[in-house]
């Protein structure tokens, strides 16, 4: 054998066992991951946990949490703020509010808690108060794009939270972006439809544990 197919040959062997090398720690980090993830993570997953549902347009990504029973106290942190724990309903609205609004609102034990306790989003770049409104199920005051749907304690012992973050007023539909609804691949840029009508002046969301929707304050 010619020297340089020797060191041809000895330099294809070094590559593919780099290439093995790099195959194995990969299968081994994820191999890691999957067993640090509590049981009700690793099992029984409508989709895998931390796969990508849905884009919320243009790049809010939402997340699989598992299934519901699922909850990781490892805290996400986009650009520089830190937005929930993962991949919970609370951390999408959260993080879809700072990409499109610029703007988070406070720490909640559970997603029904924003009803009652938040009342503002903090402006991350100035630190400016934003007033939210509180609307009940039934109001006058219509839900429009960027509001926050509440479910009541009542679901799963935590609520819910869902952002609109599309209106089809001719068919009476509202879109909404989350997490750790239904953990199920969207199938638009959107999670799924929500009917609504309006009956003498007011607005009714039907679907069940509704509360009602906060809605940043017209300045």
């Amino acid at each position: 054998m010619r020297r340089y197919d020797y060191c041809y040959s000895q330099a294809i062997k070094k590559c593919a066992l780099i290439v093995l090398l790099c195959v194995s720690q990969v299968a081994v980090s994820a191999q890691n991951t999957e067993q640090s993830l509590p049981k009700y993570c690793a099992t029984s997953c409508v989709s895998t946990y931390g796969a990508i549902l849905g884009i919320s347009l243009p790049d809010t990504k939402a997340y699989s949490n598992c299934r519901p029973e699922c909850v990781v106290y490892d805290p996400n942190i986009h650009e520089g703020t830190y937005t929930g724990i993962k991949w919970q309903c609370v951390e999408f609205a959260r993080r879809w509010l700072l990409q499109h609004k610029g703007a988070v609102y406070g720490d909640v034990d559970i997603a029904a808690d924003i009803w009652t306790k938040i009342d503002q989003l903090t402006d991350v770049a100035t630190n400016e108060k934003i007033p939210l409104n509180s609307y009940v199920n039934g109001s006058t005051q219509p839900p429009k794009i960027g509001d926050l749907l509440i479910y009541a304690k009542a679901f799963y012992g935590t609520g819910h939270v869902a952002v609109i973050t599309g209106m089809d007023h001719e068919n009476g539909l509202i879109k909404v972006g989350e997490q750790n609804y239904s953990n199920t691949p969207w199938l638009n840029d959107y999670a799924r439809t929500i009917k609504y009508i309006k009956s003498d002046g007011r607005y009714w969301v039907l679907d069940g544990y509704i509360l009602g929707w906060k809605q940043i304050q017209s300045m």
